[in-house]
């Protein structure tokens, strides 16, 4: 079972403040003697007061401005590990009420070569990760491991993969410039043309060979965005030490 952190949030904050509000206009605890007061009615209302302003600084940053998340598989390697864990920009692509996820404000669109975060649309209590290849009305062609988009062929290099044993390439998305893992050179996986929906993005991960992406999700409508990936705050695996070099770094 999912839990949903949003729904748990929302609703201990409105708790919490629908206590000190009735505190505020009808039980007036601060004009009374203590020893006046209901026992139980005192503690309820100091422990609101004390975790209100906290529950509410709390869903607004993680409801607007930025949430931590986890990466859970190596979908988006080598840009980013299994362990690692990132910001994401709530406020990138909109402004979202939580739980309900409806748009308030509009802020912007994804740019292509973006690394976004998007619930899934079969199931939205899952959330995943992966970079935006097409935009709206645009059309992919993907194709022995290339990628043409409207017609135009990006860019690909071979990249510095150390040792020679990682299949390392570097691509360029309209000057998005990131790292991407062939594992497979001789097998590229669903190849095929793909036309983007209006109101909808192609995303791809850039471990290519090994991700569930919209090669096989399809295109991802715009209201199940959630916002950018922006930096790693940490990288942790268990029963290994962090890896302290990659706090702080920039998602390309």
């Amino acid at each position: 079972m999912t839990i949903n952190l949003a729904l748990i949030l929302t609703l201990l904050t409105a708790i919490a403040g629908a206590v000190v509000a009735m505190d505020k206009l009808v039980w007036k605890t601060d004009l009374d003697d203590s020893r006046q007061a209901p026992g139980a009615q005192r503690v309820l209302v100091e422990y609101a007061r004390s975790f209100f302003p906290v529950l509410l600084f709390v869903l607004v940053i993680r409801s607007f401005i930025f949430e931590p998340f986890r990466i859970p598989s190596g979908s988006m390697m080598p840009t980013l590990l299994e362990g690692d864990f990132i910001f994401v920009k709530k406020y990138a692509y909109g402004l979202r009420l939580p739980v309900t996820e409806t748009k308030v404000i509009e802020t912007g669109t994804p740019e292509r070569g973006d690394v976004v975060v998007f619930r899934l649309p079969s199931d939205p209590s899952v959330n995943y990760i992966k970079r935006v290849i097409g935009l709206p009305g645009d059309t992919v062609v993907y194709e022995r491991h290339r990628l043409t988009i409207n017609g135009h062929l990006v860019d690909l290099k071979r990249g510095d993969d150390g040792a020679g044993n990682v299949p390392l390439f570097v691509e360029d998305l309209d000057g998005r410039v990131h790292d991407i893992l062939i594992t497979s050179p001789g097998f590229s996986t669903r190849d095929n043309t793909y036309r983007v929906p209006e109101g909808h993005f192609f995303v791809m991960g850039d471990n290519r060979d090994r991700s569930k992406d919209s090669r096989f999700i399809g295109s991802i409508p715009e209201e199940f965005l959630v916002g950018e990936a922006v930096r790693i705050w940490m990288h942790f695996v268990p029963w290994n030490m962090p890896v302290w070099d990659r706090i702080g770094t920039k998602i390309q």
